[in-house]
């Protein structure tokens, strides 16, 4: 995945120790990617991307079931979440080609929009089978990184374990206590270039945090700063003002991707989402002078809790 992990253990049963978990857990994270990472050639996913268009593939049951909650927040947003945006994040140099020496044409854009769509896509479940019904490209790393975390977590939990906090590069989920027996205590980190800021505590017990922002992945042009975060509706980098979203679920697949949707979607009607179904979020929208902290009917008791 590019990154890091971080697993904190508290009272693992008898039996269990440090060294076999580690062992498990690195399988399971070699498995997530031999299944759904675009870096590794014969994963999963790039022969999927590979493969015939127009006819049924069978895939497995965790790719099938990242592709099934993409759709799906893929609808809830209004396309503004969408796993074949990848050639398009490509144009504007943010994947492994280099950054552009000019601003792409529009014409360009506008050709690359018409290709791509997750409308494209008819998922199957039990047996799994997934359809391209044209030549779109799957990339999952705005969702999958959320359901490794989810994926260790499990295997702790069959483990005995019940007292943990997995993060992987910044996406996270906990469950029980945190070694002073209180609940979990999580940073909300400020959206600068320094980065490792903490802007705001929360306590989170059993839940799972995912957080996307546009603040450290960008290119500046001419006066103007792109930023990696692509609008998968207009093929244009974001351009609004929210700088950070971070996003509590149930589990963090779901965090995951919620969050990537809501930063593009932009603050207002990022939050009419949130509110119209109940999710906990919280965004750092950027000031003439600094950050306005704007956030769910959902999220408040998070703020509460860290506060009191």
């Amino acid at each position: 995945m590019g990154t890091r992990y971080h697993i904190t253990v508290v009272d693992a049963p008898d039996g269990v120790d440090r060294e076999s978990v580690q062992a498990l857990v690195d399988s399971e994270l070699e498995a997530v990617n031999q299944e759904m990472s675009t870096y590794i050639p014969d994963s999963e996913l790039m022969r999927f991307n590979g493969g015939p268009v127009g006819q049924p593939v069978p895939v497995s049951a965790p790719l099938a079931k990242v592709v099934e909650l993409s759709l799906d927040i893929y609808r809830r947003s209004d396309g503004a979440f969408d796993i074949t945006v990848g050639p398009l994040v490509n144009l504007w140099g943010f994947g492994p080609t280099a950054e552009p020496e000019q601003v792409p044409a529009q014409a360009e854009i506008d050709r690359l929009l018409a290709e791509i769509g997750s409308d494209a896509l008819a998922l199957q479940r039990n047996p799994d089978r997934l359809t391209r019904k044209r030549d779109v490209q799957l990339d999952l790393s705005a969702i999958a990184k959320g359901h490794g975390v989810d994926r260790v977590a499990l295997l702790l939990e069959g483990q005995g374990i019940t007292n943990y906090l997995v993060e992987i590069g910044g996406e996270l989920r906990t469950s029980g206590r945190n070694p002073d027996g209180r609940e979990w205590r999580i940073g909300i980190e400020s959206p600068t270039a320094a980065g490792q800021v903490v802007h705001k505590p929360v306590r989170v017990s059993n839940r799972a945090v995912a957080t996307s922002g546009d603040y450290r992945n960008y290119y500046e042009r001419d006066g103007v700063r792109y930023s990696h975060s692509i609008d998968p509706r207009t093929g244009r980098p974001l351009s609004h003002r929210l700088a950070s979203v971070t996003v509590i679920a149930d589990n963090c697949a779901e965090a995951d991707g919620l969050a990537t949707a809501l930063n593009v979607m932009g603050a207002e009607a990022g939050l009419q989402l949130a509110e119209r179904e109940g999710l906990a979020v919280f965004m750092l929208v950027k000031t003439g002078n600094g950050f306005q902290e704007r956030y769910s009917s959902a999220f408040a008791p998070y703020l509460e809790e860290s506060e009191s």
